[in-house]
Formats: C-alpha cells, sequence, structure tokens
C-alpha cells in the first residue's frame, strides 16, 4: 500500500470529481482574537505575537503554521517512503527555514534539513529522496497553488 493510498484512507475524502480533499475548520477562541483550527481530533491555535493586533501569542502565526506544515508533511513522508522502502528509520530531524519579503509579505524560499539515521546504519538517501518527491506540501508550494477566498451565508 502505498502512502498515498494510506492518507486516502485515513485522511482524505473524494470531493465527486474523483479528486482527493482536505477539510479543516476554524473559529475564534473565545475570550480571545485567537483561532482555534480542528481537523478530526487534532487541534492547534493560530495567533499573532502578544501585543499585535489583538494578539496575545497563544498559538503560531502564518509563517509557522506554513514551515510546520512542510516539515509536518516531510517527517511523514520519511516514514511513508522509509516502509514502502523496507527501511527501519531511526531518528529523524528536520528544520525548516522559511525567507519572508516583499509587500504583501510572502515566503520567497523554504529550506529544510534533514538529518536521519537508518537502525542497521545504511545511507537513507534513498529514503529521503523518496519522500522528496512525494511530499504534497513541498510539491505544492513547488507548483503554486491558486487560493480563492468567498463569503459565507
Amino acid at each position: 500500500m502505498t502512502h498515498l493510498s494510506i492518507l486516502a484512507e485515513q485522511w482524505l475524502s473524494e470531493d465527486g470529481n474523483g479528486k482527493m480533499k482536505v477539510d479543516v475548520q476554524l473559529r475564534n477562541l473565545p475570550g480571545t482574537e485567537a483561532a482555534v483550527g480542528w481537523a478530526g481530533s487534532h487541534t492547534i491555535v493560530a495567533d499573532r505575537p502578544e501585543g499585535k493586533a489583538g494578539g496575545l501569542g497563544l498559538g503560531f502565526n502564518g509563517a509557522q503554521l506554513l514551515a510546520l506544515a512542510l516539515g509536518g508533511c516531510f517527517c511523514n513522508d520519511l516514514r511513508y517512503a522509509a516502509e514502502e522502502l523496507g527501511v527501519k528509520l531511526d531518528n529523524i530531524s528536520v528544520d525548516v527555514s522559511l525567507e519572508l519579503g516583499g509587500e504583501p509579505l510572502v515566503v520567497t524560499t523554504a529550506h529544510m534539513l534533514v538529518d536521519c539515521t537508518t537502525l542497521d546504519s545504511s545511507d537513507p538517501t534513498l529514503v529521503v529522496e523518496s519522500a522528496r518527491s512525494s511530499c504534497v506540501v513541498s510539491n505544492s508550494l513547488s507548483v503554486g497553488v491558486p487560493v480563492s477566498i468567498s463569503m459565507a451565508g
């Protein structure tokens, strides 16, 4: 079973047009100006730094969330790739750096520093390359993603 089929089985739903989709929700966190987001039983808090636009520093800002999405997706794909290749990983470490610039502020470059070891001390390069080729977030960022915004109601 490929990691895409595992994703489809556990987290994605079909949109009726043969494509897979993910839905998350975010709502204001009562008593604050932060937002809590969830997908299934997992939650995360988004907020601004304390003193910035009503922020209380309760959660991650947008750039941090993007970096965490990139690194988290890659960590998962390292595990999927290792399983597909029959490699047992020991430790994994992924550090993500984003550079931002322009007006409006956008991410101009992203870099991941990956360190992983295998239980049998074999070279993990094939696992890293496999994860690189299948990482949904890095592949999506690399090609660009159209974003639409509409008003509810």
